[in-house]
């Protein structure tokens, strides 16, 4: 297909995998999604976000050569926040930059076979999925977070992408790996980042696995540039009693789309998906999130909020699914928008599809513009219109900003989100 031709020929130009097994893993992928094409309008996960921007351009697999300097690093470093780290530019490990902690591996395509030979299957329902074959089909460098029972990360662990400007649109594929044991604790910040000028477009894959009573926080944050294009899928399988604590924040990109899915597969197994989306001028920002409780006794917690300026679009679509034998579910998914202009635009679906009694589940989605009654409050207290909509603004997404793990990242998230929407937010 002409819209593939780009990756067809980019994975052509790429060292062969070293092992058989990961080669054909590879080739298959690859044969895959040349045979499927990008989805279209047709499919009812894609009804309100087109490709057609993506197929119209050409993003090459990036080549590895883009390095970074110390002042663009102090400039994307976030004020105040400690954390290992490790640091992919254009898809590649850069180890110059990397501090990693025991039970971290950045993982070189050469040295694939002995780390990742038992790479995780991918959840039925997305083994039917175009970008995620790419992924596989064409990254280089990955990311394995392993830790044995009972073992706890002593510090936050920062995976921070870079897109830097390449003398082409470039494509960068990222896979990462996590494997919590027994008892394990640790927090995730998945970070992405485009530099002024870089046209790319990110694809990456995170498949996290959760045994018994482990308990993983996954703070994601979305900052791509204005001519960035991206794609997430998060994929998540959790056992008895583990506990999942998403905090997604979009903020950046011309275009992003980000599925997060997750599988509540044992008695009392846990999840959390919070989330916060703002869009300007064109921008377009999709989330999709599905929560299957497929035991007894599990529990979600969802909130997404988003809000809307310019000519800026949003999606959200929430699904919660529980299985016929799923008693005891208890499920809770909220999505509210705050709409700042007249050519902005939301399309919400929370969905509940239950098969199951004895269950405890709600929905709901609001869509709402600033409450003029507020705004003539403070405007009678001597405020300023302007200071007076941030105040309000920041109030609405503080529910969500005021829940990240660290001060810093709530800090950072703040000023992000003043330039995201054009106002500066009041704190």
């Amino acid at each position: 297909m002409d819209a593939l031709t780009p990756y067809l020929e980019g994975f052509r130009a790429l060292p062969k995998a070293p092992q058989h097994w990961l080669r054909a893993l590879k080739e298959q992928s690859l044969q895959r999604a040349e045979a499927r094409g990008f989805p279209g309008l047709r499919d009812e996960a894609w009804k309100y976000t087109s490709v057609a921007p993506l197929e119209k351009r050409s993003f090459k697999p990036a080549s590895g050569t883009a390095k970074l300097d110390a002042a663009v690093l102090a400039a994307i470093a976030i004020t105040g926040f400690k954390a290992h780290r490790a640091m992919f530019v254009n898809g590649r490990f850069d180890v110059t930059h990397s501090r990693l902690p025991t039970g971290v591996r950045a993982v070189p395509l050469d040295a694939l076979g002995a780390a990742l030979h038992n790479l995780p299957a991918l959840p039925e329902i997305w083994q039917e999925d175009t970008f995620t074959d790419l992924n596989t089909a064409l990254f280089q460098d990955g990311l394995l977070l392993e830790l044995d029972e009972g073992a706890r990360l002593d510090a936050p662990l920062e995976l921070l992408h870079v897109s830097a400007p390449e003398t082409v649109a470039s494509s960068h594929h990222l896979r990462c790996i996590v494997r919590l044991g027994p008892d394990s604790l640790a927090t995730l910040v998945e970070r992405y980042v485009g530099l002024e000028g870089a046209k790319h477009l990110t694809n990456a894959v995170v498949q996290i696995d959760l045994a018994k009573r482990a308990q993983l926080t996954h703070v994601r944050l979305q900052e791509e540039s204005t001519q960035g294009f991206h794609v997430g899928r998060v994929l998540v399988e959790q056992k008895e009693g583990s506990r999942y604590i998403s905090h997604n924040l979009q903020l950046g990109g011309a275009w992003s789309r980000l599925d997060i899915y997750t599988r509540l597969a044992e008695t009392g197994a846990h999840a959390e998906l919070y989330g916060l989306y703002a869009v300007d001028k064109r921008q377009h920002i999709d989330n999709h999130t599905r929560i299957d409780h497929a035991a007894c006794g599990t529990v979600s917690r969802e909130l997404y909020r988003g809000i809307l300026d310019g000519q800026g679009r949003a999606v959200f679509n929430g699904k919660v699914l529980v299985v016929p034998h799923a008693v005891k579910t208890d499920a809770e998914q909220a999505n509210h928008n705050l709409i700042l202009s007249r050519g902005a635009e939301i399309d919400t679906k929370p969905e509940l599809e239950i098969y199951a009694d004895d269950v405890k589940c709600s929905h709901g989605a609001t869509i709402g513009q600033l409450d003029e009654d507020q705004l003539f409050y403070l405007r009678s207290r001597g405020l300023s219109v302007d200071t007076a909509r941030n105040l309000l603004i920041a109030a609405f997404a503080e529910k969500l900003l005021g829940a990240l793990p660290h001060p810093a990242l709530a800090a950072h998230a703040r000023g992000r989100l003043g330039t995201s929407i054009t106002l500066p937010v009041q704190t």
